[in-house]
């Protein structure tokens, strides 16, 4: 005898596939996707696939550490936009994804630098602490660098 659904569960489990990230999402739909967690943050950037830009403070690097594979550059800089270019060697279009403790800074510097130009500017809105969109770099224990 086959198994019969009731119409709830087959709308419950409709949603669910459809909620649910794709298995085996590519690194161009992560990048796409604008935001990532700092897992995916941290293997893209190890990958080559984006810059990952650590846009704290001196003083919060020296307290936390960087996360591995990001690059301190304190957004506070009169020559941020500058610096950020040097960085990614003068490729608006290359993807760059931006972190800060919880995501805050992250998420207003991202529409900042999408607004000056930079096409693929990525939110990690974890940050290095935490925040409500997951725990965060350190409490997931991906690497630091001092």
């Amino acid at each position: 005898m086959t198994p019969v659904l009731s119409r709830r569960a087959v709308v419950f489990l409709g949603a669910a596939v459809l909620a649910a990230p794709a298995f085996g999402d590519t690194t161009a739909q992560l990048i796409a996707s604008k935001r990532v967690s700092v897992e995916d943050a941290y293997e893209l950037a190890a990958d080559g696939a984006i810059t990952l830009v650590d846009i704290r403070r001196p003083d919060e690097w020296a307290s936390t550490g960087v996360g591995q594979g990001a690059h301190p550059l304190d957004m506070r800089r009169k020559d941020f936009l500058v610096a950020l270019d040097t960085l990614v060697d003068g490729d608006r279009n290359r993807p760059i994804a931006v972190m800060c403790a919880r995501g805050v800074r992250s998420k207003w510097l991202s529409n900042q630098l999408t607004n000056a130009g930079f096409t693929q500017i990525i939110d990690v809105p974890e940050g290095m602490l935490g925040s409500k969109a997951g725990p965060g770099w350190l409490r997931t224990g991906l690497p630091t660098s001092k």
